[in-house]
């Protein structure tokens, strides 16, 4: 296992396993972090309309590329359907407007960012036809509980090859990740070092210790020996090689079962703030919002 190496999608098309993230960066940090991730040996972007960074994006991609001697097809894109726009001919038409912001004319993986109620079936059909048209290589969803994966399963013909959800050691959606291992759908994680109480867990810092790693690292080796892909997000460079570090050593069965252990199965987000409808940030679209 090498940080290029890859987990194969449900239609056949194969994904990194380890990525960057670049939740809640401005445009110009975004592009940064890209250019030190493909500098790096990163391979995977992860993005969205509502992180308002999908033009930080595209040009650190252009440029990361350059500097690199990589091409489009080095670096698996990640891009996800706002919720503002949900719905099937309101996707189709913004996400022209993504390709633009990212500087490509396809995205590796389209993802639906929230199920909006009465509205993430129409939206899944506009993937499917994008899917189609070969502007995405692969379609999946994000923050789909089981009801709702069951549904759109129900009602639409290609199934997501993944779910993208809040995963760490201490909320690991345990119930999704069964549904998800049963249905060849792959596990995503985003948060996926969670926050300052998982990074400061006495029980992953004694692992860390053992194996004279930071804690992250810990945490991102486990979430690789899962299965699970990771894309943590940083935006120092030194972070971003750290990150990746994870490699040059292997957790035994008995530190995956302990971490594995610490789940609280309280979900920190969605489940109890998110009605299910609408845009949870309360913003038109943040692509203009988050720059000022």
């Amino acid at each position: 296992m090498k940080i290029d190496s890859t987990v194969t999608l449900n239609n056949g098309v194969k994904m990194p396993q380890l990525g960057l993230g670049v939740w809640r960066s401005d445009n110009e940090t975004a592009a940064q972090s890209v250019r030190f991730a493909l500098a790096n040996g990163y391979r995977a972007i992860d993005t969205a309309k509502q992180y308002g960074n999908e033009a930080g994006v595209g040009v650190g991609l252009k440029q990361g590329l350059a500097e690199n001697g990589l091409n489009r097809e080095d670096v698996f894109l990640t891009t996800k359907a706002f919720n503002g726009d949900a719905g099937y001919q309101s996707t189709l038409d913004a996400f022209n407007g993504q390709l633009e912001r990212l500087q490509t004319s396809y995205v590796d993986l389209l993802i639906i960012h929230w199920p909006v109620n009465d509205k993430y079936i129409d939206t899944w059909r506009a993937l499917e036809t994008i899917y189609r048209e070969g502007k995405a290589r692969a379609i999946g969803v994000s923050n789909f509980d089981i009801h709702r994966m069951k549904d759109l399963m129900k009602h639409t013909s290609i199934k997501p090859v993944l779910n993208q959800m809040e995963f760490n050691p201490l909320e690991q959606e345990t119930d999704i990740k069964e549904f998800c291992d049963e249905n060849d759908i792959l596990l995503e994680a985003w948060s996926p070092l969670g926050h300052g109480d998982t990074l400061k867990n006495p029980q992953i810092q004694k692992v860390a210790d053992k194996y004279n790693k930071s804690t992250a690292q810990v945490i991102i080796r486990w979430e690789l020996q899962r299965g699970v892909i990771t894309i943590p997000k940083s935006t120092h460079e030194e972070y971003i090689k750290q990150n990746a570090d994870v490699y040059d050593f292997e957790l035994s069965d008995a530190d995956v079962a302990l971490i594995d252990s610490l789940d609280l199965d309280k979900r920190s987000l969605w489940y109890g703030v998110f009605k299910w409808s609408g845009n949870p940030d309360g913003v038109v679209d943040t692509v203009d919002e988050w720059d000022k």
